[in-house]
Protein backbone atom coordinates (compact mmCIF):
# COMPACT_ATOMS: atom_id res chain seq x y z
CA UNK A 1 0.00 0.00 0.00
CA UNK A 2 3.04 1.95 0.79
CA UNK A 3 4.05 1.99 -3.00
CA UNK A 4 0.82 3.33 -3.65
CA UNK A 5 0.67 6.10 -1.55
CA UNK A 6 4.25 6.99 -2.98
CA UNK A 7 3.16 7.23 -6.28
CA UNK A 8 0.03 9.07 -5.04
CA UNK A 9 2.21 11.89 -3.05
CA UNK A 10 4.29 12.17 -6.03
CA UNK A 11 1.29 12.89 -8.59
CA UNK A 12 -0.02 15.31 -6.71
CA UNK A 13 3.02 17.03 -5.85
CA UNK A 14 3.40 17.01 -9.20
CA UNK A 15 6.48 15.15 -9.78
CA UNK A 16 7.41 13.24 -11.99
CA UNK A 17 7.44 9.29 -11.31
CA UNK A 18 10.31 7.42 -11.64
CA UNK A 19 12.45 5.12 -9.79
CA UNK A 20 14.53 7.71 -7.79
CA UNK A 21 11.50 9.74 -6.86
CA UNK A 22 10.02 6.80 -5.69
CA UNK A 23 12.95 4.96 -3.67
CA UNK A 24 13.34 8.60 -2.24
CA UNK A 25 10.03 9.26 -1.11
CA UNK A 26 9.54 5.07 0.15
CA UNK A 27 13.04 6.12 1.74
CA UNK A 28 11.62 9.26 4.03
CA UNK A 29 8.76 7.23 5.25
CA UNK A 30 11.19 4.69 6.66
CA UNK A 31 10.42 1.73 4.12
CA UNK A 32 12.94 -0.34 2.72
CA UNK A 33 11.91 -0.08 -1.18
CA UNK A 34 11.76 -3.10 -2.76
CA UNK A 35 12.92 -2.18 -6.28
CA UNK A 36 11.03 -5.07 -8.14
CA UNK A 37 7.88 -3.64 -6.61
CA UNK A 38 8.74 0.02 -7.88
CA UNK A 39 9.47 -0.88 -11.07
CA UNK A 40 5.83 -3.13 -11.19
CA UNK A 41 3.90 -0.85 -10.14
CA UNK A 42 5.55 2.29 -12.46
CA UNK A 43 5.12 -0.62 -15.59
CA UNK A 44 1.16 -0.76 -14.57
CA UNK A 45 0.41 2.80 -14.21
CA UNK A 46 2.37 3.83 -17.43
CA UNK A 47 -0.33 5.56 -19.52
CA UNK A 48 -3.02 6.05 -16.83
CA UNK A 49 -4.44 9.21 -16.47
CA UNK A 50 -4.12 9.06 -12.70
CA UNK A 51 -6.71 12.46 -11.92
CA UNK A 52 -9.14 10.27 -14.01
CA UNK A 53 -8.72 6.36 -12.37
CA UNK A 54 -9.26 8.66 -9.03
CA UNK A 55 -12.77 10.21 -10.00
CA UNK A 56 -14.09 7.15 -11.42
CA UNK A 57 -13.07 5.14 -8.25
CA UNK A 58 -14.79 8.19 -6.12
CA UNK A 59 -17.46 8.42 -7.66
CA UNK A 60 -18.30 4.20 -7.91
CA UNK A 61 -21.01 3.45 -6.43
CA UNK A 62 -21.32 1.63 -3.48
CA UNK A 63 -23.43 -1.76 -3.51
CA UNK A 64 -24.17 -2.25 -0.39
CA UNK A 65 -25.98 1.17 0.27
CA UNK A 66 -29.41 0.08 -0.68
CA UNK A 67 -29.24 -2.86 1.57
CA UNK A 68 -27.86 -0.74 4.96
CA UNK A 69 -31.25 1.58 3.74
CA UNK A 70 -33.33 -1.60 4.39
CA UNK A 71 -33.87 -1.23 0.23
CA UNK A 72 -33.19 -4.61 -0.72
CA UNK A 73 -35.38 -6.51 1.15
CA UNK A 74 -38.47 -5.42 -0.58
CA UNK A 75 -36.72 -5.53 -4.06
CA UNK A 76 -38.13 -7.05 -7.22
CA UNK A 77 -36.10 -10.62 -8.57
CA UNK A 78 -35.01 -7.68 -11.79
CA UNK A 79 -33.73 -5.49 -9.35
CA UNK A 80 -31.65 -7.84 -7.57
CA UNK A 81 -30.13 -9.23 -10.76
CA UNK A 82 -29.07 -5.70 -11.75
CA UNK A 83 -27.27 -5.05 -8.01
CA UNK A 84 -25.68 -8.68 -8.62
CA UNK A 85 -24.47 -7.32 -11.56
CA UNK A 86 -22.70 -4.07 -10.61
CA UNK A 87 -21.25 -6.02 -7.98
CA UNK A 88 -19.88 -8.37 -10.14
CA UNK A 89 -18.47 -5.38 -12.29
CA UNK A 90 -16.90 -3.87 -9.26
CA UNK A 91 -15.16 -6.99 -8.47
CA UNK A 92 -13.61 -7.28 -12.13
CA UNK A 93 -12.37 -3.79 -12.11
CA UNK A 94 -10.87 -4.12 -8.79
CA UNK A 95 -9.57 -7.89 -9.03
CA UNK A 96 -6.36 -6.98 -11.27
CA UNK A 97 -5.47 -4.07 -8.51
CA UNK A 98 -4.60 -6.87 -6.14
CA UNK A 99 -1.68 -7.30 -7.94
CA UNK A 100 -0.09 -3.64 -6.92
CA UNK A 101 -0.85 -3.80 -3.37
CA UNK A 102 1.65 -7.12 -2.65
Amino acid sequence: MEYVYSALLLHKAGQKLTQKAMDAVLTAAGVDPDKGRVKALLAALEGVDIDEALKSAATMPVAAAPAAAGGAAGAAPAEEKKEEKEEEKEEEFTAGLGSLFG
